[in-house]
């Protein structure tokens, strides 16, 4: 029994093509021959379908425009979906709907047995029960707004709950209602597409925004993998020649497809994601990054300082550390939290809080009363634990701790960092002692955020640039 998803699939691989014709029809874009015929939106519509259908694996008739023409308007819509159906191509309405059990119940009725269209695109705002009546037919399939690709997306999507952003929880929610659940991300916000990529790693991505909106393809379909359909309306409906428009379109999608992913390291020089640079945000905002003539512990001199041990007074902003912590973490084979005293300490307390965790912890000094515990906590002989820490200069400290929990039976991998200050390059240090070092950002990208936002001035990011090359 096949599905929506089943048949886009079998186009993509059939054409070679991840394009989606998107229907948007406007009175400005009929041709003279359109006009003259009974129904002139039904002839556009029918005309671009025929046109395009070697260079398509679907259709998505935004149901709005069809519907600011009344009747005829209506008409329209079912005889484009009855064409595209009778060629054999999938159609996915464009229809954004989201209300409750009965009136959902009478929006599919329309969508599926009246138009006769195979996808629809949903609000998920209320719920579970407003999208379950959408996927009674096993071989429907929906799409529910995720990240859009509008300018103020970001006002309510982004909102953070949890010390997470609204949009990825999202992402792993309403995919968990069902596999034909897809999730509409704006190619628009390249970052949010690697974010809800990682939330829902398998689900169909529907990517609005490439061409017209500002969205470019090679970084967004880097980000987005497979699973994915691009539609792409005006750069198709109004081009002097939709077929070869839609060609062209096809070929390029393709050409950037071929290309690597970038990898999800902070040393990529890539700006991060909207969390973290809130992050960045905050931590100028509570001092813990400051700017001045400073004295390090070995008598140099530092034109900055972090100071992340300020988070523990700062709870909202240690609660969103935590997050990017546990974020990272999904990607680590690992049996127990491990934090580096003092600085990292109440910070692995809160990833602890959200992951579930255990936590322990190499002291400083061996206790020389009591049971001389070297670690705190519990752990058994063989477990693997991450090393926690605030940041990493050098890598000495993780080193010394990481011997301490081999010493006691432990496992040790990996190293994992807020914040990476050193110049960009492997560490050395790390290697050697057989660890792996993670960061979830590096100095250089919250100092390009904080000149992006006008929040320092870009000399002072040239002058630590200096200090960290020539350190």
């Amino acid at each position: 029994m096949t599905t929506f998803f089943d048949n886009v699939r079998a186009l993509q691989h059939s054409f070679d093509t991840v394009l989606c014709l998107g229907l948007d029809p406007r009175p400005s874009l009929l041709g003279d021959e359109d006009r003259a015929a009974e129904n002139p939106l039904l002839a556009w519509s029918q005309r671009l379908i025929r046109a395009t259908a070697d260079s398509i694996c679907c259709v998505k008739p935004n149901a709005a425009f069809y519907l600011a023409h009344g009747e005829t308007g209506w008409h329209a819509l079912k005889g484009a979906i009855a064409l595209a159906k009778e060629i054999g191509l999938p159609v996915l309405l464009d229809a954004k709907y989201g209300d409750i059990g009965t009136t959902a119940e009478a929006y599919a009725v329309a969508t599926f047995h009246d138009l006769g269209a195979d996808a629809v695109t949903l609000s998920p705002y209320l719920g579970r029960d407003g999208i379950e009546p959408f996927l009674r037919s096993p071989h429907t399939g929906v799409f529910v707004l995720c990240h859009t690709s509008n300018p103020s997306a970001s006002e309510f999507q982004s909102l953070e709950v949890g010390g997470r952003p609204l949009y990825e929880l999202i992402a792993e929610q309403a995919t968990r209602w069902d596999p034909r659940v897809g999730l509409v991300v704006g190619a628009t916000y390249p970052h949010a597409i690697a974010a809800v990529r990682q939330a829902a790693p398998d689900a169909w991505l529907l990517l609005p925004g490439i061409g017209a909106q500002g969205g470019k393809a090679e970084t967004a379909l880097a980000w987005a993998g497979d699973n994915i359909i691009v539609p792409i309306s005006r750069g198709i409906i109004a081009a002097p020649d939709p077929r070869t428009a839609a060609e062209e379109l096809r070929a390029g999608l393709n050409r950037a497809r071929q290309r690597e992913a970038p990898r999800a390291e902070p040393d990529q020089g890539l700006p991060p994601p909207p969390r973290l640079q809130q992050l960045a945000e905050d931590l100028l905002a509570i001092g813990a990054l400051q700017f001045g003539d400073f004295t390090l512990t070995s008598g140099r001199q530092s034109p900055f300082y972090l100071d992340l041990r300020l988070l523990v007074s700062a709870p909202n902003v240690l609660n969103r550390a935590a997050r990017a912590y546990a974020d990272r973490l999904q990607q680590l084979d690992y049996d127990r939290l491990a934090a580096l005293p003092y600085a990292a300490l109440p910070i692995g307390t809160a990833i602890a809080l959200q992951t579930g965790d255990p936590l322990i912890y190499p002291r400083r000094e061996v206790k020389a009363h009591g049971r001389k515990r070297v670690i705190e906590g519990t752990w058994r002989e063989g477990d693997v634990a991450v090393l926690i820490d605030d940041l990493i200069t050098t890598g000495g400290s993780k080193v010394e701790a990481a011997h301490q929990l081999r010493e006691a039976g432990l496992q040790v991998r990996d190293v994992l960092v807020l914040i990476d200050r050193r110049p960009p390059g492997p560490s050395p240090e790390l290697a050697e002692a057989g660890l792996r070092l993670h960061a979830i950002m590096t100095l250089a990208q919250i100092l390009d955020h904080l000149v992006a936002k006008e929040l320092i001035p870009a000399g002072q990011r040239a002058i630590i640039q200096g200090y960290l090359h020539d350190s």
